[in-house]
């Protein structure tokens, strides 16, 4: 039938299944919330199980990097109504001149309640869940089906994208991964209005969103929203240059956006031509692997929507990126490609009932069981799968000593450190990275000797020498692997 939505030219939409009518029979209102329990109940699910890993990594000491405690010390600056600085990326360290995020001022008022840097893995695993329930109602909406969409659920909150987040600890974009859900929603629902209004946000998790945005405004471009797809086109672009030109090179000391130096230096600083960055895009087997498994999760079937432009800025920066940490299946840099390619697979199982095809019709009827398949054999080997092992919960010397070294800082002083004991420090301490902050003698230092150095530490007193000269520190505290220095 025809939708018209907005004033603008009617289009063609899937008629809606009858638990979606604007009109219903008495009581229907009250039966929306019981649609929404089967996503609601697995999204809860999900939710606990992303925080469980969460917490256990954070308990364990197994933090992967830095990122944890440059939030923690970001949004706690928000949070006491301070400017961000993060002294962990350098002394007085604006962080709105590295990342333009501002969106996690948002998690403020979660660290008024509770002051941890387990707050914003919280929060992760919370705004992951939801976006699963999105996915899932929408594609009940869209195809009809609740099993297909109790399916959908769980093969995208499965989804490696969203594991190897959560196994990355907290980052800004757990924000775009549910507003990118409700957009593409309200793209396959034919709301325009709302696809723009969930997608404009995103401009404020982190800058290289604005193209993302941009491709939303492409998108509605072809659905034949054109005013409306032009001008959030040209809205995103322009917020792109605008933090990218403007706004990071004044906020940064250097006065510029360091991030240029990903595309165009190799990693040890040599620089990289325009034609050099574009040919040797396409030259690594990582990047082509990882594409690779984004669509094929779903069956393939992803590629028949308009939808996946939205994967293309993303897309774009990686493959073009002299950093191998942006090229794989690993890290937090998949996470905003999920729902973006599990609602292109709802899209596409629509757009293929009424193939000319037949061979494609049948596919459609099977590609949701496929790909759910697909998602729980493939958890096997994600990182959840380690909640089911027993040695996940034990507590071992490593840790006892970890902790032991955390509590021999004293609170309220100044601690350099390296990434293992960095998160659990910021909460009280001043927290420097460990030789980071030239110029500055903290009153401690607290190092993990087995991660990090390129050869064994024999003699932390004198490595403590070695980062500032002219200072003494001395060892107040040595337990395992890692050890405790005090500024003489």
């Amino acid at each position: 039938m025809l939708e018209v939505q907005n004033g603008s030219a009617a289009v063609p939409s899937a008629r809606k299944p009858a638990d979606e009518a604007v009109a219903g029979p008495p009581g229907a209102a009250a039966a929306a919330p019981a649609r929404l329990l089967p996503y609601a109940a697995i999204a809860t699910v999900l939710g606990a199980l992303y925080f469980l890993y969460s917490w256990i990594q954070y308990e364990r000491f197994r933090t992967p990097s830095w990122d944890l405690g440059i939030f923690e010390q970001s949004v706690r600056a928000y949070a006491e109504l301070r400017a961000p600085v993060v002294d962990i990326k350098g002394p007085g360290f604006l962080i709105l001149g590295d990342h333009f995020s501002p969106v996690t001022a948002l998690l403020a008022p979660l660290y008024w309640l509770w002051s941890s840097p387990l707050a914003l893995l919280l929060a992760q695993a919370a705004l992951f869940a939801a976006s699963a329930a999105i996915v899932g109602r929408t594609a009940q909406q869209v195809l009809g089906s609740r099993a297909t969409g109790i399916a959908l659920t769980v093969a995208y909150g499965l989804s490696w994208g969203l594991q190897e987040a959560v196994k990355s600890d907290f980052h800004e974009i757990a924000f775009a991964v549910p507003l990118l859900a409700l957009s593409c929603r309200a793209l396959l629902l034919g709301r325009w209005n709302q696809a723009a209004a969930w997608a404009a946000p995103l401009v404020l998790v982190k800058e290289d969103m604005g193209l993302t945005v941009a491709m939303v405004g492409a998108v509605l471009f072809v659905k034949g929203q054109k005013r409306l797809g032009a001008s959030l086109a040209a809205f995103g672009a322009a917020f792109f240059a605008l933090t990218v030109l403007v706004l990071i090179p004044a906020f940064s000391k250097a006065g510029q956006y360091d991030y240029w130096s990903k595309i165009d230096k190799t990693g040890e600083g040599a620089d990289v031509s325009a034609l050099d960055s574009i040919v040797g895009a396409f030259g690594h087997g990582e990047k082509w692997e990882m594409l690779l498994v984004l669509v094929g999760i779903t069956g393939f079937l992803c590629l028949r929507s308009p939808l996946m432009l939205l994967v293309l800025p993303t897309l774009g920066w990686r493959f073009l990126s002299q950093d191998p940490n942006h090229w794989g299946m690993f890290w937090h840099y998949s996470a905003i490609l999920m729902p973006v390619v599990f609602l292109a697979l709802v899209d596409a199982v629509r757009a293929v009932r009424t193939s000319p095809r037949p061979w494609l019709v049948s596919y459609g009827k099977v590609v949701v069981p496929v790909v759910t398949a697909i998602a729980l054999v493939h958890a096997l080997d994600m990182p959840l799968r380690e909640l089911f092992r027993s040695e996940t919960y034990a507590t071992d010397a490593r840790v006892r000593d970890a902790r032991r070294a955390v509590e021999a800082v004293p609170a309220g002083t100044s601690v350099e450190t390296n990434v293992t004991l960095m998160a659990h420090l910021t909460g009280d301490h001043t927290v420097y990275w460990v030789g980071g902050a030239p110029g500055v003698r903290p009153d401690y230092i607290a190092l993990d000797l087995n991660s990090g150095w390129s050869q064994p530490v024999t003699d932390p007193a004198g490595l403590a020498g070695q980062l500032h000269p002219g200072t003494r520190y001395e060892v107040t505290a040595q337990e395992g692997q890692f050890v405790v220095l005090r500024r003489v």
